[in-house]
Parts: C-alpha cells; structure tokens; sequence
C-alpha cells in the first residue's frame, strides 16, 4: 500500500528538450529552464494533479476536498511529480550526472520521457536541426537496460560465488541484488519463464542477460513518452512516422506542448481566459491585445487538433493507464460526509488489486488491524476484506477501533 497516497511520476530525458517546461507546467513552479545542459541538477519535486470524476453529484453532495480540488464535478487529485537530472549517453558508467540520475530515478514509481520530437536537440541536448527523435527514445532505453544489467550481473555472481548457501535458487539470490527496484523472486521467476531462458545461468549469453535486465526495467520502471513541441510542424510530421513505426508500438506516445499548457495556465491565473487543465478548449474572457489574442488562438488550434495540450494526459496515462491506480473515496457513517462536516474530503490513489482491508490500512493500521468490513455507499452492500477495490468505490469502513 502507498502509505502517503501519493505515486512518484519521474520526468526523464535528455538536456534541453522542454523537461522542466512540462515540469513548470503541469505544477506552476518555477524551477530554472534554458536551453542548455544541466538546467537541472538536484531533483524537482512538485505536486501535479490527476482527474477523477467526482462521486459526490451522485449523492446530490458537494465536495469539500481536504488535499486537492474539485471543479465542475471533477476533481483533482495531486500527485508527485519529479524533474530528475537530464541525462546523456554513458550514465550507466557515471558520466555527467549519470549516478545522481540513477539514483533519483529509483525513488519513482513511473517514467515520463519528455522528448523533443522537433528534432532540433541533438543526442548530448545541444542544438541541431533534422535529428530523429528515435535516437533519444532508444537511447534512454538503452542507458536504463545497461544500468538494469549491471545489478543484475552482480545478482549472477552472487549466485555463482554460494554467497549465502550452495543450495540458493537464482531467482533468490537476483531479487536480493535488486531489490531495491521492487522486484520480488516471484516476479523474477514470472519473467525468466516469459522470454524462456531457463533457470541455470551458466547457459545464458549475453543476449539472454540483457533480455533479463529489460524485462524487469520494463516490468518496474514503466513508461510513456511525452512527444514534447508538437506545435512545430517538424515534430507533428515526426510523431506521424514514429507512431506508424512497429519498432515503437510497446510504448505509449502522446503528442505534447508544455509551452501551450504553461500559457494557458498562466492566461487562466491572469484572468484573460477560462481553462482547466486536461481540456481540449478555452473561453477567452479577458480583454487582450491583438498579439496575445492571436497566440492563444494558436494554441487553441494546436489543442482542439490533438485534444489537449498533452501534459495532463501524461501524467494520467502514466498513473491510470501504465500503472493501473484505483482512486477510491472513503464514505462516512453518516453517508459521505465525516465528524467534521466535509463531504468526501479524501480521494486515495490505490495501487491495482488492492483490497477493501488494504484500504483500510492506508486509511490508518489502527482501523486496518480492526477491520470488520465494509459498506459500499451507493448498494450499501456489505463488503469483505478480500474485496478488490475499483475505481471511483465510495467506501465505508467498519472497524472495531
């Protein structure tokens, strides 16, 4: 259970690619932006928002968030968000920022690749003109496969060596090594059986070995690839070919502009227009300058054509789609609301199949040690604790403390 209700979505990516403009973007900070290397050197973390169609009108209630906010029936769920240091070829042997990168990526759940599809970065973030943005995504996979393959040689000759005993299976002694990625011996026996290596690891190659490593970064660091400065006809027509490429079909790519939601938000603030983040348009509701005017109404092309600027979809396919959260409302005895008068003030992020006693303990472990049951608010059918959560449940909990 995430004890705090809160996922790590990690932005990855080369130098100068718009990384800590998606950033800026989706939580309205201001870390340092510019189109040189290393903007980024210690970690950003903000807090993002990810949509989730609000309970409380079935109920005839209006909501009283605690964390959050709701607006026209949805509500807005935050969420982590961290701008790791940008990254270039050669990080998994410690190159520029390469060990600090690695580091901070594993405190996150999920990756967002934010990638210039213009095409006008060149691999090491300098600029450049007509560069394939394939390169980076192949690049970043790579970088990530060699770092994975690296534990996971240390885990062979841990094995090989009888560390602990002679009688060690390899799976134990390869999820030991790399434990810290959140792989469980089980898991390592599910994806050795996939891509059928066998279990001895005196008959895998070189080939096998990375195989292995790419299974399990691909099973504990997901991605979704942000296909950033789609309002450039340079990267539409790359996004068209990419996206018709087989060799990319295991990814989810998104046509994305942080530019156009950073300035709609930053229009919405001033005033000048009506937005919320996520939607496919925009009311203009203040007086502008012609020049101004005629920007937003670029965007607003941009936007009606792909359906949103991008950012949000992100980082709710990253979270709903890849990783698959549950969000769940916890009820009241006294119908939504709590002790205090606030109705579905909470809204937690579970991860898939947790279980009704699951979301208990996330509650608080007093309440999840006591649980009995609980009450679905809408049936008001009694549920048991093997119960699996789904999306959008309100549920009451009944406990014994």
């Amino acid at each position: 259970m995430n004890a705090d209700r809160s996922y790590r979505i990690g932005l990855v990516g080369k130098p100068s690619v718009g990384k800590s403009s998606f950033f800026n973007a989706a939580t309205m900070n201001d870390v340092p932006e510019g189109a040189y290397p290393f903007t980024t050197i210690d970690p950003s973390v903000g807090e993002a928002y990810v949509r989730v169609d609000c309970a409380a009108p079935e109920f005839d209630e209006e909501c009283t968030p605690s964390v959050g906010y709701c607006e026209g029936g949805t509500r807005f769920v935050p969420t982590k968000l961290v701008d790791v240091a940008g990254l270039i070829p050669g990080a998994h042997e410690g190159k520029g920022l390469g060990n600090q990168f690695l580091s901070d990526l594993n405190e996150t759940d999920v990756l967002v690749h934010v990638v210039d599809f213009s095409g006008e970065t060149d691999i090491e973030g300098e600029p450049t003109e007509g560069h394939d943005p394939r390169d980076d995504i192949d690049f970043l996979e790579a970088e990530l496969d060699q770092w994975y393959l690296g534990v996971l040689e240390k885990g062979i000759t841990r094995y090989e060596s009888g560390y602990v005993t002679e009688e060690d299976d390899i799976e134990e002694d390869l999820a030991e090594q790399m434990s810290a990625f959140g792989i469980t011996e089980d898991g390592i026996k599910r994806l050795v059986r996939r891509i059928g290596i066998g279990f001895d690891p005196d008959e895998w190659g070189d080939v096998d070995r990375l195989a292995l490593a790419r299974e399990i970064r691909t099973e504990t660091k997901p991605m979704v690839i942000a296909a950033n400065k789609m309002d450039t006809p340079e990267a539409q027509a790359n996004y068209e070919e990419i996206t018709a490429d087989s060799d990319y079909d295991h990814l989810s790519i998104l046509p994305c502009s942080a530019h156009a939601e950073r300035a709609l938000k930053s229009a919405a603030e001033g005033g000048a227009i009506d937005y919320r983040p996520g939607d496919d348009t925009f009311e203009i509701t203040g007086d502008l300058a012609p020049d101004q005017e005629a920007g937003l109404e670029r965007i607003r092309d941009f936007i009606e054509a792909y359906g949103s600027t991008g950012v949000q979809d992100a980082i709710e396919r990253a979270l709903f789609d890849v990783l698959g959260v549950v969000p769940v409302f916890p009820g009241g005895a006294n119908g939504l609301g709590n002790e205090r008068g606030e109705v579905l003030p909470d809204c937690y992020l579970l991860p898939p199949e947790s279980t009704a006693e699951e979301f208990a303990y996330g509650l608080h472990s007093d309440i999840g040690e006591g649980f009995l049951h609980a009450i679905d608010c809408r049936s008001n059918r009694q549920l048991g604790k093997a119960y699996a959560v789904e999306s959008r449940d309100v549920l009451e909990v009944v406990t014994t403390n």
